[in-house]
């Protein structure tokens, strides 16, 4: 399984990303050199969206599509799914 991620970082910016363990990777952003580039200088990050996905495939398309949403089509986004299965 598959999730694709958005984080919200201290400045409120937002990060999308894919992995295959939310918590495993929000901690990595958080502490770990293997975080992304983007958030280690916008620590703390906090998990605000995740939707699990069937394969890597179907995650990065899902992660393509969130990337090219505006804020406010993202913001809208959280608020209605959260955290989510499908």
């Amino acid at each position: 399984m598959y999730y694709v991620y958005i984080v919200q970082c201290r400045d409120e910016s937002l990060y999308t990303g894919i992995t295959t363990d939310t918590k495993r990777r929000v901690h990595e952003h958080n502490t770990s050199k293997k975080a992304a580039q983007y958030t280690k200088s916008r620590r703390p990050v906090t998990l605000v969206f995740a939707k699990k996905c069937s394969t890597r495939s179907v995650a990065q398309k899902y992660e393509y599509r969130i990337k090219n949403l505006t804020r406010e089509e993202k913001m809208i986004l959280i608020a209605k799914k959260r955290i989510s299965a499908v």
